[in-house]
């Protein structure tokens, strides 16, 4: 583990390698899993002001579990996450003709619906643990706890990143700067340089 600043980093971060391979995936992690994905109190209230447009977008499905819990809910843990369709797709995962998986705030965010619609691009891209992934937060006492989470649908994404050689901190750069900010991000790349250096003496 390391500390920057006011977290505490797993070596995983520095050490592992991945880069997402959507050509295999097609977007899987959007539609497995036995649980939302964990969002704030702020963004849930973000998305909540988004719903109106993102409704005409979502399946029929995605709507009646929004009409009957709304849009996040209290996992078995206590966590907020996004709600979820037949205990496994997010509600705002759609899938196209090609079996790609996207998200439909993601769509909002670059514009691509937006400019279907003749309406200007929302600033909000999607959840921070979503665009982080796999990375994932959590609580270390007092502190925030920086983890690598490895899963079995992510191999080929591992695969890629070990050809690139691209550790997985800077893979995450845009998110990791997103959430923790550019002078956090810069003293992360800073140890994970010294801490190379040390290894390979």
């Amino acid at each position: 583990m390391m500390l920057i600043q006011d977290t505490i980093v797993s070596l995983e971060v520095l050490e592992k390698e991945f880069c997402c391979d959507l050509e295999h995936c097609k977007g899987c992690c959007c539609i497995e899993g036995d649980a939302g994905a964990p969002v704030t109190e702020e963004e849930e209230c973000t998305i909540q002001a988004l719903l109106p447009e993102l409704l005409p977008q979502m399946t029929k499905e995605a709507r009646e579990v929004v009409e009957q819990q709304g849009i996040a809910y209290n996992d078995p843990s206590g966590e907020r996450v996004l709600s979820i369709v037949n205990d496994k797709d997010c509600i705002f995962a759609r899938t196209d003709h090609n079996g790609w998986c996207y998200c439909l705030i993601e769509k909002m965010y670059t514009g691509q619906q937006a400019a279907e619609a003749g309406k200007q691009a929302v600033p909000f891209k999607k959840p921070i643990s979503c665009h982080l992934y796999p990375i994932r937060l959590t609580r270390v006492g007092e502190r925030v706890g920086v983890e690598y989470h490895r899963w079995d649908i992510c191999h080929s994404s591992r695969q890629l990143g070990h050809k690139l050689h691209l550790p997985l901190y800077k893979f995450l750069k845009e998110p990791l700067i997103r959430r923790f900010g550019q002078q956090w991000y810069d003293e992360l790349c800073l140890t994970a340089d010294e801490w190379q250096k040390a290894k390979n003496q």
